[in-house]
């Protein structure tokens, strides 16, 4: 019986820890009772234990849902290194020959990784049916409220993808989540009677600090500063993709020693994991990216995290700056900030969505197409016409998928009166999201521009108290970088080795007894 199972003993068995941490055998143990959960766990505190220990218990098969093909890609190998071979990832990146293979032997995995869009996929719901799924995990839940409306609309309909999979326990993780965030992912999931699983986020051997500057020469001179006294695991956010490459190559020129890459979405998918490799892997000294990277990131020693633009909300930074520190060590968030970077975020949330013009031009073209030979009208030549961006269509393609007007990606051609009704709850929709988003970006700007201690201040809304510092505890309480003094990258871990010194190395070339 699971219930008389020593989960210590198991913990020890399958993956080699000695004891749990904060929050995670109580999730365990409420999921194996077939309980659904929501669990929020502060970033690196061992979340995904939560679902890959109960997948080696439970007697089906547990899916988890996850955002990224790399993090799920790096969840699989780090398994697999620990013995757990029950384990596979599918993405739409797979060879359909391959995952054609893959969906004949279904039956054989314990714990299979999946994107929310290839959910979308009839052939995926199929084979997935075919199997007895006992646990069913959204891990980095708060992409459903965050993403969902505009990025990843099918975040938003995970709900129907598990009754279709006959509701199989469900298990909702994330490292931040406020209340209202906690109140989105449970009606999206239409689970009110959920069980909640809340921890505290803040991490007490972070540093917070928040530097106003002039300009963006300001900024560099700052970060060059730093870098040139400490050689220290690095990420650097920007918001732009362009600045992410530019200052990549300023770093590299004026500090040849470090090795500097940059990291966006706008690189070709193999890019993007090979330079979360040798990040990992202790070859690359800085990164320069997006928000693109660090989700699910498991570097334990990542001691600063700079902010070379501010995020626009500040889920958004707890979440970058909780990739430092994860082994307990002394770490630094640094926020370079400039009044004139403030246009930055206004600006992309204007973006993200359609405007009303836009909504505007598409409701007439419908209309005037009905009007002229009653044909359907293919939405991707639409969406190219009226040059829509990929995230302003999906916004609008999951709206009238909701008002039930696509058919096979062709627009239904209604009467007049249900697309004016439908253009006008659209269009509410759209100035209601972005008016949540600029809330969000006066929430960020004004914590930035606080008195008070912003250890308090940044986590208020997500808890009643926090836990004192271990060393400084932030600009506005006396941080300054003199006393921060981290262990530094050794010569020979910057360095790291040739191709012949690797084969060296390979066949023990040159060792003796004394050096083995």
């Amino acid at each position: 019986m699971i219930k008389d199972i020593d989960l210590e003993v198991e913990l020890q068995r399958y993956f080699n820890y000695p004891s749990f941490r904060t929050g995670q055998k109580e999730i365990i143990q409420d999921v194996l009772s077939e309980k659904d959960v929501l669990g929020v766990l502060p970033t690196g505190s061992g979340k995904s234990i939560c679902y890959q220990l109960t997948a080696k218990l439970l007697e089906g098969i547990t899916i988890v849902v996850s955002p990224l093909i790399s993090l799920m890609e790096d969840q699989v190998k780090q398994l697999k290194a620990t013995s757990f071979k029950e384990v596979i990832a599918l993405n739409s990146f797979m060879e359909p020959k391959r995952r054609r293979e893959i969906y004949r032997k279904l039956h054989k995995y314990k714990l299979i990784y999946v994107s929310p869009e290839l959910l979308q996929q009839n052939e995926t719901i199929v084979q997935l049916k075919k199997c007895d799924i006992s646990l069913f995990v959204i891990d980095e839940a708060h992409c459903i409220s965050q993403w969902g409306h505009e990025f990843r609309p099918d975040y938003l309909k995970l709900r129907d993808v598990v009754r279709e999979l006959g509701n199989p326990t469900l298990l909702a993780l994330s490292a931040t989540a406020t209340k209202t965030v906690q109140d989105d992912i449970i009606n999206v999931l239409d689970r009110p009677n959920i069980v909640k699983h809340i921890h505290p986020m803040d991490r007490n051997n972070i540093t917070l600090a928040v530097k106003e500057v002039s300009d963006n020469q300001e900024k560099q001179e700052v970060i060059v500063n730093i870098l040139s006294n400490r050689r220290v695991p690095t990420l650097i956010y920007f918001s732009s993709r362009q600045t992410t490459e530019q200052l990549s190559m300023f770093l590299s020129e004026k500090l040849p020693y470090l090795r500097v890459a940059f990291y966006h979405g706008g690189m070709e998918q193999m890019d993007r994991i090979t330079i979360q490799q040798q990040f990992m892997n202790n070859q690359l000294d800085v990164i320069c990216c997006t928000s693109a990277f660090g989700m699910g990131i498991n570097k334990n020693n990542i001691r600063l995290v700079i902010h070379y633009h501010f995020p626009s909300q500040i889920e958004s930074y707890i979440q970058e700056i909780g990739r430092a520190g994860r082994d307990g060590g002394s770490s630094i968030s640094l926020l370079l900030y400039s009044k004139s970077d403030e246009y930055i975020p206004w600006h992309m949330v204007q973006q993200e969505l359609p405007s009303e013009d836009q909504l505007r031009s598409f409701f007439n073209l419908i209309e005037n197409s009905k009007l002229k030979n009653n044909q359907p009208l293919n939405l991707e030549h639409i969406s190219e016409q009226l040059e829509f961006t990929e995230t302003q269509w999906r916004f609008l393609y999951y709206q009238l998928e909701n008002h039930d007007m696509i058919d096979k990606n062709n627009v239904v051609l209604y009467e007049k009166e249900r697309w004016t009704d439908a253009f006008h709850t659209i269009n509410w929709l759209r100035r209601e999201r972005i008016t949540v988003k600029e809330g969000k970006i006066r929430e960020m700007i004004s914590w930035m521009n606080s008195n008070g201690c912003l250890r308090e201040n940044l986590y208020r809304n997500f808890q009643t108290s926090y836990s004192p510092p271990i060393e400084q505890c932030c600009s506005n309480c006396g941080f300054s970088f003199h006393d921060w003094n981290p262990e530094q990258t050794t010569a020979v871990e910057q360095r790291g080795l040739n191709w012949e010194e690797k084969l060296k190395k390979l066949f023990l070339i040159g060792e003796t007894n004394e050096t083995k």
